[in-house]
């Protein structure tokens, strides 16, 4: 049977997977560091194996030929979930994707040097040339799958994802937030005038802190027997879902940013642990792409670990690891601080979609031709001037250089980060509904509930449904920012 030779094939994909993606977390956490020559010809290699297998003709073959084989709903949903990766891994020539993988090595390469250095001009021709390749990318991708060129792109992140539905979404959460976040910053200056805002005491030792962090992690849920917490210089959530490998990084003057930084990956850890097992070697059996899986990391960061119920629950904890006392009042300014910024992940949840619409904007002009990567600062500047009210023009480091998506191709990527929030606020809903009580039990430690019902209606399809498919049948209705405008005039508004 061909799809018996599918089958036999994605378990050994997956055994190449689950190498590249241990070592992939080693390097960034416990590789030595004259390991790094032997450790990227090691994961080329491996790279290669798995592009050579997946692309196989033979692939292709027995993709035709299982789809009139008598299967199952799961061996069907298996089949198409395969032909839609087959595709998208054929599409480009090896000659294209040679030539683009050198130009985004070289990009990212100079992207670290001169963005420290502040140097646009210099980085210019290498973006120009990253830029060039896109529209390449897209053209291609467009016609083997039949969309627009930036749907094209999206749908590498976001299977089912267009700009024809987003877009409007967007546009109507930018106009809400014009007004919004002056609103919010406006309440959160009447509410710190009224009272004075408690200092952190800036003495947390990163073994305490992590110690807290562990016991958060298993409090909401992180399966400690299959999965483990590091350091490394930018938060991630790493390995495979029988060993996944998250990490956080501390400053020992404050301990919200670590703590965060450890429920927003557990929150994607959570995703990866409750995947459907048996479906683990093949597409179907993986999340849904990076919008679900951010909606899912932002839900634990934002909707639990925000919550003021949760810190009813969390206070006695802190004090228990960190041996300070504080009262909801005090820690919450801390935990719900609202700031205009330049910055992308350093910003909060009210003007964080800003960073994003500004560049998913951005992107869709220079795809098209309307913007050349020359026009980016001023471009980038006139948004961030009518957005948040700040400049950037004379200081790409924190503007158009402050991001490595770009420079390594990964263009339609940026809308999931909006989505996942806009999604986990839909989620939170949906729940809130099945469950009033649900922030009763968060001030009681109690996370079963929320967590039965994400891996009844998230977790456990895997890649069954196309994004938009599965928000809608887990929430009862389509993609819309109602229920995240909602939650942030709750949060932060009068």
């Amino acid at each position: 049977m061909s799809f018996q030779k599918l089958d036999e094939s994605c378990r050994r994909l997956e055994a190449l997977e689950h190498a590249m993606a241990i070592l992939g977390a080693d390097e960034a956490t416990h590789m030595a560091p004259g390991g790094g020559e032997k450790r990227a010809e090691a994961m080329s290699t491996l790279a290669g194996m798995y592009h050579r297998q997946a692309t196989a003709p033979e692939m292709g073959d027995w993709l035709a030929a299982a789809a009139e084989e008598a299967l199952d709903d799961e061996q069907r949903a298996a089949v198409r979930e395969l032909r839609r990766q087959y595709t998208n891994m054929t599409c480009l020539p090896p000659e294209f994707v040679e030539r683009q993988t050198k130009a985004r090595l070289r990009s990212e390469q100079l992207w670290r040097d001169l963005r420290a250095k502040n140097d646009w001009s210099s980085f210019l021709p290498a973006l120009e040339g990253i830029v060039t390749l896109v529209r390449e990318e897209a053209a291609m991708r467009a016609e083997v799958l039949g969309l627009e060129p930036y749907d094209a792109l999206m749908e590498q992140y976001d299977p089912g994802n267009r700009v024809a539905e987003i877009g409007p979404i967007f546009e109507d959460l930018k106009v809400f937030l014009g007004g919004f976040v002056p609103e919010a910053l406006a309440v959160q200056e009447e509410r710190l005038s009224k009272s004075s805002l408690k200092p952190l005491s800036g003495v947390y030792p990163v073994e305490k802190q992590r110690e807290l962090g562990l016991a958060m992690m298993a409090a909401v849920g992180f399966d400690l027997t299959h999965g483990s917490l590091s350091v490394s210089h930018h938060p991630f959530c790493g390995g495979v879902p029988t060993d996944v490998r998250i990490t956080t990084r501390y400053r020992t003057t404050e301990f919200l940013s670590a703590l965060m930084g450890v429920l927003h990956e557990t929150g994607h850890a959570l995703y990866e642990q409750n995947l459907p097992k048996g479906w683990s070697h093949w597409p179907l059996g993986k999340a849904r792409g990076m919008s679900m899986h951010e909606s899912q990391s932002l839900f634990v960061e934002k909707q639990i670990g925000r919550n003021p119920a949760f810190w009813r629950w969390a206070l006695p904890m802190v004090e228990r690891h960190l041996g300070e006392s504080w009262s909801a009042e005090d820690i919450l300014p801390h935990v719900l601080h609202v700031e205009r910024g330049l910055i992308r992940v350093d910003a909060d949840e009210v003007t964080y979609p800003l960073h994003v619409i500004l560049r998913f904007e951005v992107e869709q002009d220079l795809l098209a031709g309307r913007l050349e990567a020359s026009d980016i600062p001023e471009a980038w500047d006139a948004k961030m001037r009518d957005y948040l009210g700040l400049s950037t023009i004379d200081n790409p480091q924190d503007g158009p250089m402050q991001d490595v998506h770009w420079p390594s191709g990964a263009f339609g990527y940026f809308p999931s980060y909006t989505l996942g929030a806009l999604m986990a606020a839909q989620q939170w809903a949906a729940i809130q509904r099945a469950h009033p009580s649900i922030e009763d039990d968060f001030a009681k430690g109690d996370f079963e509930a929320v967590n039965d019902w994400r891996r009844k209606n998230i977790w456990s399809l895997g890649s069954m449904w196309s994004t938009p498919e599965l928000l809608q049948k887990a929430t009862g209705e389509p993609l819309t920012a109602k229920y995240f405008e909602a939650h942030l005039k709750s949060r932060y508004g009068r």
